[in-house]
């Protein structure tokens, strides 16, 4: 009987970094089957169905302000079910979503091994990025085999005491950057003029919900009152939590515009034509690079600190202040811009999915 493979994702990000992996897999003569726990829904089936894949279950888990315990338990108890009735030789999960570690814990239970895609990335806070940080811990103590991107990845897991079943990888969003960048243009958005500077942001986190969120952005608007040659294009985040304070201090704003979450080609078309990206996102800090547009990190930490040794990147929190300082630099001084937009990008060559697939073969063979 051939192996079988549950890959479970929930989330766009989720979505993106393991479209290659899923692709890739799918081309080998394991039985490879794609579970969406829906904690991300329309955006999560819309990337997916960009690649050509389509979930064979969606467990729907989502319901109204519910709490993170809630999509927790409501994850573990369908997926319990799944994994019963599924019976595969290997789960494999990415990054530090509620659905990574979820279904990580519930293969655990179920005495299944787990792949993580994306393993060993770390801050120096068990709570920030919140839960994030504590998510990727966690469900690097329940895997069996660690798809790390970096090498310091790798050495976070050792630092851990994690050694065995590590494959240095390299990170799939390279992988699907490269197979549809060539592809991509950016979308035509009512009043947007690309021949301007563009600036493009997103922002979402937990830790910058509240106050952190007004002064991000409060620090847009007044870049914008800075630069008026200078426009801002903000995919809105589904949750209103997210979307009021943006839409109160931006949303009359004439270069503001606060759009829809945008499908994954639209967003590389943008990363392809704008200037400066400021974010508090985690993949971004790596597709970003990729295209040679240097990144603001909208955040107090990053478990990407390559990118900022690596020069591409600059860790700027969310004082108004300083984001507006820091911005303001890229925008007129050619050398400081240039210095981050040609520095060399540290998170991998495009090849991670054939190095995981391989990774798999072996254990299976083991």
């Amino acid at each position: 009987m051939r192996p079988k493979i549950l890959v479970i994702l929930g989330t766009r990000p989720e979505a993106v970094k393991l479209a290659p992996l899923i692709l890739g897999l799918q081309e080998t003569n394991w039985e490879t089957i794609v579970i969406a726990t829906g904690q991300h829904q329309a955006i999560l089936h819309q990337t997916l169905g960009w690649f050509g894949i389509t979930p064979a279950e969606d467990l729907q888990i989502m319901t109204p302000k519910q709490t993170l315990a809630e999509i927790t338990c409501r994850c573990l108890t369908r997926l319990e079910e799944r994994l019963a009735y599924h019976r595969p030789d290997l789960v494999i999960v990415q990054g530090d979503t509620t659905t990574t570690f979820a279904a990580g814990l519930a293969a655990f239970y179920a005495r299944i091994p787990v792949g993580h895609v994306e393993a060993g990335l770390r801050t120096a806070l068990a709570d920030n990025p919140f839960p994030e940080e504590m998510n990727r811990r966690l469900t690097s103590q329940l895997a069996r085999l660690h798809f790390a991107p970096t090498a310091l990845a790798v050495q976070n897991l050792a630092e851990d005491g994690i050694t065995e079943g590590v494959y240095l990888t390299g990170n799939t969003v390279i992988d699907a950057l490269q197979a549809i960048a060539g592809q991509c243009a950016p979308p035509e958005l009512p009043g947007v003029d690309w021949q301007q500077r563009v600036l493009l942001a997103t922002v979402h986190r937990r830790e910058n919900w509240g106050e952190p969120l007004v002064q991000i952005a409060q620090a847009f608007h007044e870049l914008l009152d800075r630069f008026p040659d200078t426009c801002l294009v903000l995919p809105l985040h589904p949750n209103p939590t997210v979307r009021e304070p943006l839409r109160e201090i931006l949303g009359r704003h004439p270069r503001a515009f606060l759009v829809e979450p945008l499908d994954y080609p639209q967003l590389v078309g943008v990363l392809k034509q704008c200037t400066l990206v400021l974010s508090d996102s985690g993949g971004i800090q790596e597709e970003a690079p990729a295209l040679g547009k240097p990144v603001l990190v909208l955040r107090e930490t990053t478990e990407r600190p390559e990118a900022i040794t690596g020069g591409v990147a600059q860790l700027v929190g969310t004082n108004t202040e300083q984001i507006v300082e820091t911005a303001s630099t890229l925008l007129t001084d050619p050398a400081a811009y240039t210095a981050m937009a040609q520095a060399i990008n540290p998170f991998g060559d495009g090849q991670a999915t054939g190095r995981i697939i391989q990774a798999v073969a072996g254990f299976f063979k083991s």
